[in-house]
């Protein structure tokens, strides 16, 4: 195994950081919508009394901080490294609920956490060194070779048929319709992130990066991009079950921008193939402990009190049960 790289350490710092925060945001902000909704109108029932409440906003403060580290993160370490280990803000999510929530986290939790951070220690020590950048041209370079401009058109290619044949057809019946178009523009998205947080590091380190014309066509794919994927995120969180939609989003999300990565930066180009053959190793163990997690999110709480209902439901995984409308407590743990 070779050594790490000192920016791969930076980026592996800022990335743990970054789930840490995010992953606390979620149970600060709980913390909120629960006082709120104890003393007014919740939530999930149209109420915005959590707006008053300080452990809401210092929920939020947490997680834009938390975003921050992520964004950062991107700026030293490739793609590979950074995205995969946003599955660890689940395990710190997870085990503060168990411990301020008093939401049980059952035996099968637990294996999925140390599923994730096995699969994370994997990829860590087996992460390609990412290559020097002096400028964002050579971001630029890289970004219009023939390889990527081609992932890019198949990419908006699917996205625009998933928007405008699918999406009205079955977007309402169907998570992978809305999920799919988030997933798809997310990996152009990180592409792009990673450009800007490459440009602000270079500025910072004295050399301008704001005076050429790509860092601003790189910031313009990036604002799109992410108003696409709010909104179309926002749609399925509105439709279907968020214990659902959130393993799913990850696996697809986590997949398209490794691929895109491997394209645009040539990650794997100078690895062996047993060390792409370990992170892919690395991936799946984070998926199945991601699973798994999810799928027994409510196993403790309803083994800890058996009386109301037996087994929580188990909705499809690709279409809306019933009315396919997710429930008041799903909304609110999201």
């Amino acid at each position: 195994m070779d050594q790490m790289s000192s920016d791969n350490i930076n980026g592996l710092i800022l990335a743990v950081s970054s789930s840490i925060f995010i992953g606390s945001s979620f149970i600060i902000k709980k913390k909120g919508l629960k006082k709120a909704g104890a003393s007014g109108v919740r939530a999930g029932e149209g109420g915005h009394g959590y707006l008053y409440e300080p452990w809401w906003w210092a929920g939020m403060i947490t997680m834009i901080v938390g975003e921050v580290a992520n964004f950062a993160a991107y700026a030293f370490a490739p793609a590979i490294l950074v995205t995969p280990l946003g599955a660890l803000s689940i395990i710190f999510s997870a085990v503060l609920a168990h411990f301020i929530l008093q939401e049980k986290l059952h035996i099968f939790g637990v294996l999925g956490c140390v599923l994730c951070v096995v699969g994370s220690t994997t990829i860590v020590l087996h992460a390609p060194h990412e290559q020097e950048i002096k400028s964002v041209k050579q971001v630029w370079k890289l970004a219009i070779e023939p390889g990527f401009l081609v992932y890019s058109a198949v990419i908006l290619i699917v996205v625009l048929v998933l928007i405008f044949y699918y999406e009205p057809r079955y977007g309402k019946t169907h998570l992978i319709v809305y999920v799919g178009i988030c997933s798809l523009m997310g990996s152009l998205t990180v592409m792009s992130v990673k450009a800007v947080a490459i440009a602000i590091k270079l500025t910072f380190s004295e050399m301008n990066q704001f005076k050429y014309f790509q860092t601003w066509i790189f910031i313009i794919v990036v604002t799109v991009c992410c108003i696409l994927q709010i909104n179309y995120l926002n749609k399925a969180l509105d439709t279907f079950n968020t214990a659902v939609i959130s393993p799913v989003y990850y696996v697809m999300f986590t997949t398209f921008t490794i691929i895109a990565s491997m394209i645009m930066f040539k990650d794997w180009a100078s690895q062996s193939g047993l060390k792409i053959a370990t992170q892919l190793c690395g991936f799946v163990t984070i998926l199945s402990g991601t699973f798994l997690l999810h799928k027994t999110k409510d196993m403790g709480n309803s083994a800890s009190g058996r009386g109301a209902s037996s087994t929580p439901r188990d909705n499809p995984v690709f279409t809306s049960p019933g009315s396919g409308r997710s429930s008041t407590s799903d909304k609110i743990a999201s």
